[in-house]
């Protein structure tokens, strides 16, 4: 007996049409971003500026010799805080220079998190500096100042090449020293940790690290 094969059911595959196959150029910059990305994650941040440090380190001392001679606490207090946005400035510049001969990102993901840790501090540090001042209590700010940006300093250096905490922890030493100190020493405190320590870890950091 014939079979007739125009008769015969046909067997077709279930498994679905496969999609079209992703071009190699894309797959190629597809692991390229993920691996820029996992780098940015996992790495320092390396701007941080060793000159700028150091020219902080002088301003400072300048600002030191000016808030000595001044006759009053208040004027005393706009002297440092002064020097204290001019400082920032200068270290605004100082690592954006030094990113820019790196080329590399200012704000990269190391960047963005040595920002993060180093700034809640020093907001603190600014709060604090009015409620000591209306409670009478002037002889704890030049302390305050050191041991919160100190403590910036060693957050934020988590993030950053490992001289960066240790700077942090001597900042720290030099605060907690000077909250048991009268203010007539704050000066020299001051001028030994935003003046000193700054030059001393400016000049490393320029020396090891590119500046």
């Amino acid at each position: 007996m014939a079979y007739n094969r125009s008769h015969m059911p046909t067997v077709r595959s279930i498994r679905a049409a496969r999609a079209e196959p992703v071009s190699l150029q894309t797959h190629a910059m597809d692991n390229l971003r993920f691996i820029r990305e996992t780098m940015e994650r996992a790495g320092s941040f390396t701007a941080v500026p060793g000159w700028g440090g150091i020219a902080m380190g002088v301003s400072a001392l300048i600002a030191a010799d000016v808030a000595a001679h001044q006759p009053s606490l208040e004027r005393w207090l706009v002297t440092w805080l002064f020097e204290a946005a001019f400082a920032m400035m200068l270290a605004g510049l100082a690592i954006r220079r030094k990113a820019k001969a790196a080329q590399g990102p200012v704000l990269s993901a190391p960047a963005r998190r040595f920002v993060l840790s180093f700034a809640p501090p020093l907001i603190v540090g600014g709060l604090l500096t009015a409620v000591l001042y209306r409670a009478g209590i002037p002889a704890a700010i030049p302390g305050t100042w050191l041991l919160l940006y100190g403590t910036g300093v060693v957050t934020g250096g988590a993030f950053s090449v490992r001289v960066v905490p240790v700077m942090g922890l001597c900042f720290m030493f030099i605060g907690a020293v000077a909250l048991f100190c009268p203010l007539a020493w704050g000066t020299a405190l001051l001028a030994a940790g935003f003046g000193g320590l700054h030059l001393i870890f400016g000049a490393i950091i320029a020396r090891r690290y590119g500046g």
